[in-house]
């Protein structure tokens, strides 16, 4: 590997970065990780920091996973790769379908289409909607409907549902048939409604109001993520998802969970869905599936859409659609593995018992700092919103959210930015010893940013 030296001359200047300027990473060249081991990474200057991030909220088992690693080298030496398009499949894929349907079997899910990460499991979900309203003879179905705040990917189908408008302004026109109703986000709401289970309602009536708008019989899909995570860890009043399950069912829409962060854990129930109780229709997962080891995801496909497919005679039920690393062997033979450990560590358990820790002591940094407008979390999905002025709720400035960010890594901690809004997303399987260097970390980060 280069020196430091090296990475300082050539940081940022070859290569564009996801959801970032160009001219600002070359004006202020990002951090270059070098390795990693536990929870920890370490940067090509030698710093080592506890890694609050998770990845991208999706290194759950931590970076020192044997066995992950020991499946991956196994399968490269075996079948490093082949496609599964139609006529040929492999092992691995075969068994992980099997594990995976297990797996989600209390969620209602018994079929899985893999694909190459979690904006393409969104893209599928979509499509798949679509074409089980085609199968049954409803050509109009074609609408999808979503959160304001939603995240969904970066595809044309998943930017179209997202419900931020940064995600989307720059490559407008996206797909038409997208609407949005309010997210039932407490601290932010058109509404100015502060009950939880109040605001649900609303939501979920808003819900109903835009479907019965739109007719019922144009409208494919609704798609939501359980808790929301890059619009802010939003977490709904536990009657919302059964509500909009409801809605769904008596107006013939498909409900479709984009589990892409949620599953596997990170709320503190083995599935989003499965912690408010809920059966969608469809389900993207991704990201943990994994532990972030190798780029995989899937779709997992309820039993009433799968009966609509297998049932079809015509070309209506064909799928025209996959990707040439769906079921990729080695990606499959990651996430064999990655199930068998997040099982054996029995990761949700401890990420709800650590979040509820994590999330009381970010609540007692916002009583002691006047910055931090809300705190909240479920699982290990937490956020504080940091404000300019409480009473207005007027956002942070970029150079606030910045000297919390840096001062938090100067302190042993890498946490994320996201507009006025620091996310907290760290392994599953950190400690309490874990949680009190975040919350130290946060601490001296906020004093420096007041």
């Amino acid at each position: 590997m280069q020196d430091a030296k090296f990475f300082a001359e050539h940081n940022a200047r070859h290569f564009w970065h996801p959801m970032a300027h160009p001219a600002e990473m070359r004006e202020h060249p990002p951090i270059v990780v070098a390795s990693a081991e536990g929870v920890e990474i370490t940067d090509v200057n030698g710093h080592k920091t506890l890694d609050a991030v998770g990845g991208l909220w999706n290194v759950n088992l931590g970076y020192s996973c044997q066995p992950i690693k020991d499946a991956i080298n196994e399968q490269l030496d075996t079948l490093p790769y082949y496609s599964t398009f139609r006529g040929t499949s492999n092992a691995p894929a075969v068994e992980l379908s099997v594990a995976l349907t297990e797996w989600f079997k209390p969620d209602g899910l018994v079929r899985a289409f893999f694909t190459s990460g979690g904006s393409d499991a969104v893209e599928t979900a979509l499509r798949l909607a679509r074409q089980y309203h085609r199968i049954r003879g409803e050509l109009d179905r074609t609408k999808f409907i979503s959160l304001r705040q939603g995240y969904h990917g970066t595809h044309f189908g998943g930017a179209s549902v997202n419900g931020s408008a940064k995600f989307r302004r720059n490559y407008e026109p996206m797909l038409p048939g997208c609407f949005h109703i309010p997210a039932p986000w407490v601290y932010r709401n058109p509404f100015d409604e502060s009950d939880p289970a109040r605001l649900a309602e609303l939501c979920a009536a808003a819900l109903e109001a835009e479907i019965k708008f739109q007719s019922p019989d144009t409208v494919a899909a609704f798609i939501m993520e359980p808790v929301l995570g890059a619009g802010g860890v939003i977490v709904p009043h536990e009657s919302f998802m059964p509500m909009v399950r409801d809605i769904c069912d008596r107006h013939g829409v498909l409900l479709i969970a984009d589990e892409v962060i949620t599953a596997f854990g990170r709320t503190g129930a083995w599935t989003g869905s499965r912690l408010w109780g809920v059966k969608p229709d469809l389900a993207s997962i991704a990201k943990g599936i994994t532990n972030g080891y190798f780029p995989f995801g899937a779709t997992m496909i309820s039993e009433k859409v799968t009966d609509a497919f297998e049932s079809n005679r015509d070309a209506f039920g064909a799928i025209g659609h996959g990707y040439t690393y769906s079921a990729h062997p080695v990606g499959a033979a990651a996430a064999l593995a990655t199930l068998k450990e997040i099982d054996k560590a029995n990761v949700a358990e401890n990420a709800a018992a650590r979040g509820d820790t994590l999330l009381s002591g970010c609540r007692e940094l916002q009583d002691r700092h006047s910055i931090v407008g809300d705190v909240r979390g479920k699982g290990l999905m937490i956020s504080l919103e940091l404000v300019a002025d409480g009473e207005t709720k007027q956002p942070a400035g970029k150079d606030v959210l910045e000297k919390v960010m840096q001062t938090a890594y100067e302190n042993g901690v890498m946490v994320r930015i996201s507009g006025n809004i620091v996310i907290l997303s760290p392994p599953l399987v950190i400690t309490n010893e874990h949680v009190a260097a975040i919350l130290s970390a946060l601490d001296a980060g906020l004093t420096a940013a007041e």
